[in-house]
């Protein structure tokens, strides 16, 4: 049986794959928003709640859309589970401009991550078999703008701190070998990288930005 180009065990592995996600996600934001309350202001409270909320959304989104059979609603939610990427690059941003930086560059940041966001979502929406592959280009450069951030962050926190960023970008990255391939299994292996991704970003997040 085939849902959607891949086979129903692979649908099944899919979803449960982000079914934990999501749950991780939901129990990493309670912790997180918790923590954020105890340790700074309105803002980074806010900071986490975005955070969180757009880690849960990705997870969310794409454990419904591979659970769902082949019809219109799965269309939809192929269409969410692409544009909340958008939106857990620019949820990743957030803590990292608004609340370690919280100053001109972390709030430039972030409206160019924003308006990035916006347009990637918009097209997408539009269309998103003509838009698929100019967004993995735009998904991988966002992330790793982060690059050009390395100094200023590491002004702010230990070098351990900085490991945690780079792998879960190099998870990320390396995730999408196995996303473009046609193997069967192979997309529920990307849904451990990006699971893995998630993790490292999390605690580099929680350890190192609410501190």
């Amino acid at each position: 049986m085939k849902v959607n180009d891949q086979s129903l065990g692979e649908e099944i592995s899919n979803a449960i794959s982000h079914g934990i996600g999501a749950g991780l996600a939901i129990a990493g934001t309670v912790v997180l928003i918790i923590k954020s309350v105890h340790v700074g202001t309105a803002q980074d409270v806010v900071s986490a709640s975005l955070y969180g909320s757009t880690l849960i959304l990705l997870f969310l989104f794409s454990c419904i859309y591979h659970s769902l059979a082949h019809n219109r609603g799965k269309k939809v939610f192929r269409i969410l589970d692409h544009c909340s990427i958008f939106l857990l690059i620019l949820g990743t941003y957030i803590p990292v401009c608004l609340t370690l930086f919280n100053n001109a560059l972390g709030w430039v940041i972030f409206g160019i991550m924003t308006a990035i966001t916006v347009l990637g979502i918009v097209f997408n929406a539009i269309n998103l078999e003509k838009w698929h592959k100019p967004s993995l280009i735009l998904y991988l450069a966002m992330g790793w703008v982060s690059l050009l951030t390395i100094k200023p962050i590491l002004d702010r926190i230990n070098k351990i701190g900085i490991v945690y960023l780079i792998i879960g970008g190099i998870f990320y990255s390396l995730g999408v070998i196995f996303f473009k391939s046609k193997k069967k299994y192979m997309h529920f292996i990307w849904h451990l990288f990006v699971l893995a991704g998630a993790i490292f970003h999390f605690f580099f997040i929680y350890l190192y930005v609410y501190k």
